[in-house]
């Protein structure tokens, strides 16, 4: 009989309320770095503190990967009683936090653990995760999890609009987008996730506007009155327009399950106040 399965992610990761409980999900923590001063991201500064604290601070704080060590804690126990594991952290293409978890992961038996770039972060890495959870409970093994762990981040797809662009210029976050919309001031880009980078999609006028595209954007790929799977809506201490986005999504399409949240402090350091996305499985 194949081991049960743990479930391993970071901090950046949004869920619907409730399932980190209900399925033994574990996080590792990244950190935050703010005048000369290193937080645990949601353990010593939790996401209203940090939107309340960044709203007037004439600093922008900076993030690193959790350490090999702090994977090494979490897999222990979890390997001492019989479980195998599968990590999902955020994509490697912006995070260091796959490495760690990968470093760690080689100090255990070869096929224990499992670490997958999942090439996606915050409601979209929240959706690999539940389909991959609801699997391990129902007695799925390690190999079946991360085949759907696979297929899952194969069809995710992110779009999110940001206020400016200073803060993911400023944490080298951003590649392509720099060029294409760095010099139009009063536009409001519309980012995607792509090959687990953050890449430009294209800007508007107005941050409303933004908001619908983000909808038209879904459409493509989901079809008009589409049916969507999964979807998760996130916010950066913007929830009014989060709300008004769900409710436009629900006019647009059938959805089956939905959730909803702020992006962590680690994901806010990056993109900055007012940024409004969605995830999605069509």
């Amino acid at each position: 009989m194949a081991n049960k399965v743990a479930i391993i992610t970071d901090s950046t990761i949004n869920l619907p309320e409730g399932a980190m409980e209900e399925y033994n999900i574990q996080t590792v923590p990244l950190i935050i770095h703010w005048d000369g001063k290193s937080y645990i991201d949601q353990v010593e500064l939790t996401t209203k503190e940090f939107y309340e604290r960044l709203a007037t601070s004439k600093t922008l704080p900076s993030t690193s990967q959790p350490s090999i060590s702090a994977f090494v804690e979490v897999y222990q126990p979890l390997i001492d009683q019989g479980y195998d594991i599968i990590t999902l952290p955020l994509s490697a293409g912006i995070s260091g936090t796959f490495l760690s978890a990968s470093a760690a992961a080689g100090q255990f038996p070869i096929g224990r653990i499992e670490v997958l770039d999942t090439k996606s972060v915050s409601v979209g890495l929240g959706i690999i995760l539940m389909k991959v959870a609801r699997a391990a409970k129902a007695g799925a093994s390690l190999p079946e999890c991360r085949e759907i762990a696979l297929d899952v981040a194969r069809r995710v797809k992110i779009y999110f609009s940001v206020e400016t662009l200073e803060n993911l210029r400023k944490g080298g976050r951003i590649n392509s987008a720099a060029a294409f919309l760095g010099t139009a001031l009063d536009m409001k880009p519309i980012l995607e996730f792509r090959g687990g980078l953050i890449e430009a999609k294209e800007r508007v006028r107005t941050s409303k506007k933004a908001h619908v595209r983000l909808l038209e954007l879904t459409e493509e790929i989901a079809g008009p009155q589409g049916e969507l799977e999964m979807v998760g809506f996130v916010s950066a201490a913007a929830q009014p327009a989060m709300e008004e986005l769900r409710q436009a999504a629900h006019e647009r399409f059938t959805i089956k399950e939905e959730f909803s949240g702020e992006l962590s402090p680690v994901l806010g350091t990056h993109v900055g106040i007012g940024t409004v996305g969605i995830g999605f499985l069509a």
